[in-house]
């Protein structure tokens, strides 16, 4: 898992804010212009959700959101049901439910440290 990503969603998450792709990429190096670039972000914050997930904690990566349409792409979702934690009505239902999990996870991690 890369570090220097997960620190930053951290960061996010802990302002209760999200960041947008293009934002992220540059951290680790990546162009999001580039098909092959759009994959590996997609594949770097898979390792970030997968890692959250098995720790019981809300997939973290949901705070990375598209332009278009200002939420996660498809890929987050696809993980999400994968994993057996989205199986919602629709997926603004379930992002919107699970960022406020997520913020609140991260505000109490905060108040541990």
């Amino acid at each position: 898992m890369n570090r220097r990503l997960y620190e930053r969603l951290i960061e996010v998450a802990s302002a209760q804010k999200c960041v947008y792709y293009r934002e992220i990429a540059p951290l680790v190096n990546l162009d999001m212009s580039l098909p092959p670039d759009r994959a590996e972000i997609g594949r770097l914050l898979g390792e970030v959700s997968q890692h959250e997930h098995a720790l019981g904690r809300p997939l973290l990566s949901l705070v990375v959101i598209s332009h278009e349409g200002n939420k996660p792409g498809k890929g987050f979702f696809t993980l999400a049901r994968d994993l057996g934690v989205y199986t919602g009505p629709d997926e603004d239902t379930y992002w919107n439910t699970e960022l406020k999990r997520v913020w609140a996870a991260s505000k109490r991690e905060s108040k541990r440290k």
